[in-house]
C-alpha cells in the first residue's frame, strides 16, 4: 500500500511538472488516470475514468482572475480511490470535483507565500542575474510538485477507509445518477467542442464524416485519414497551384 501511495503521488507530481517543461498537457485526466490505473494494476478502469473526468474538467481553464479547481490532484486521487475501492466511473466523478476544490484551497494558502520569491526574481532581473531568475522559477515550480506529491501520497495512504465510509453513506440512487451523468458527459463534451469549431463552412464536412461512419461503415481511422486528405487539398498544403492561380499568373502576352 505504501509503495502504491508513493507511485500515485509521483503521477500527481509528474502532472504538476508539466508546466516546468512547457505546457504538454500531461496534467490532463486523459493522461494521469491511465497512469494511475497502470500503477494500481487496472489500466482499463484508469482509461475509462480518465475519459470521463477529461470531459468533466474540459472547461476547467483559468480566465482572468478566476482560478479553476485543481484537476491534477482531483483526477489522480479520484481515480486512485475508485480503483482501490472497486468502484466505477460514477464514484470517480462523485469524488473528483470536491477533491479538486479542496486542493485549490490548499494551493491558495501556499501561493500566499509565493510573492516573496517573485519579488526576489525581480531583484535578480534588475541585477541581470539570469541564474537567479531560473532558480526562483524552479523553486516555485518544485514547491508545487512537492505539494502534489505529499498531498496525494498521504491522502491515498490514509484516506481509503474514510472514502469508503463516505461512499457507503451516499445513497445508491445518487451514485446511479452519477453513472447516468457519466454517460451524458461525452455528448456534452462534443457539444462544447462543436460550439468552438462548427461554422457554416465546416458543416458539410461534419455531415460528411457522419455519413461515412453511419451509412458506409468507415471506421474512425478511415474518416480521420479522409479528413486529412481533404485538409491537404483544401488548404493547398502541397503547394500545387490551382486553375484560378494559373489564370492570374499567366503570361504577359495574355493581356493582348
Amino acid at each position: 500500500m505504501l509503495l502504491q501511495a508513493i507511485l500515485v503521488g509521483l503521477v500527481a507530481a509528474l502532472a504538476n511538472m508539466d508546466y516546468q517543461f512547457g505546457t504538454l498537457y500531461a496534467f490532463r485526466p486523459l493522461i494521469t488516470c491511465p497512469l494511475v490505473g497502470l500503477v494500481l494494476g487496472d489500466l482499463p478502469t484508469g482509461l475509462a475514468i480518465g475519459a470521463s473526468l477529461e470531459l468533466l474538467f474540459m472547461g476547467n481553464i483559468s480566465i482572468g482572475a478566476y482560478v479553476p479547481p485543481d484537476e491534477k490532484v482531483g483526477s489522480v486521487l479520484a481515480c486512485a480511490f475508485a480503483i482501490t475501492l472497486g468502484k466505477g466511473t460514477e464514484a470517480a466523478i462523485a469524488l473528483a470535483m470536491p477533491i479538486a476544490v479542496l486542493s485549490l484551497s490548499i494551493n491558495n494558502i501556499i501561493n500566499a507565500f509565493m510573492p516573496v520569491l517573485v519579488d526576489r526574481a525581480e531583484v535578480y532581473a534588475k541585477q541581470g542575474n539570469l541564474n537567479g531568475i531560473y532558480a526562483m522559477h524552479w523553486i516555485i515550480g518544485l514547491a508545487g510538485v512537492a505539494k502534489n506529491f505529499l498531498l496525494v501520497s498521504l491522502a491515498f495512504y490514509l484516506g481509503a477507509d474514510a472514502i469508503q465510509g463516505v461512499l457507503n453513506w451516499i445513497p445508491e440512487f445518487i451514485l446511479t445518477g452519477f453513472g447516468v451523468a457519466a454517460n451524458i458527459l461525452p455528448a456534452m463534451g462534443f457539444a462544447m467542442l462543436g460550439r468552438l469549431v462548427l461554422k457554416k463552412e465546416n458543416l458539410p464536412f461534419y455531415f460528411l464524416g457522419f455519413l461515412l461512419a453511419s451509412y458506409m461503415g468507415v471506421p474512425a481511422l478511415g474518416v480521420a485519414l479522409i479528413a486529412i486528405i481533404i485538409g491537404i487539398e483544401k488548404f493547398n498544403l502541397l503547394g500545387v497551384a490551382t486553375d484560378n492561380q494559373l489564370a492570374v499568373e499567366g503570361d504577359d502576352d495574355d493581356d493582348f
